[in-house]
């Protein structure tokens, strides 16, 4: 696990249209846990909190206008 994936799973959900609907259309919290593990990401709860604390402008401005790329109320992954 670590923060480097972290940050590449967070730039594939910016750069990557189709990944980022998929993941957002996944319903649990289980089933998107093992997609993005499936997809070659491996990080924890607080290393996706620490990269998503330094977001870029581009992906706050997702944030602030309502879009939530894992359909999880706010929170990005896990």
């Amino acid at each position: 696990m670590s923060i480097e994936s972290a940050k590449a799973f967070l730039e594939k959900i910016k750069t990557d249209e189709d990944f980022r609907n998929s993941v957002g259309a996944i319903a649990t919290k289980e089933q998107r846990t093992e997609f993005v593990k499936n997809a070659g990401f491996d990080f924890t709860k607080e290393e996706i909190d620490t990269v998503t604390s330094e977001l870029s402008d581009e992906l706050l401005d997702m944030v602030a206008g309502g879009y939530t790329p894992c359909g999880t109320g706010g929170k990005w992954f896990l």
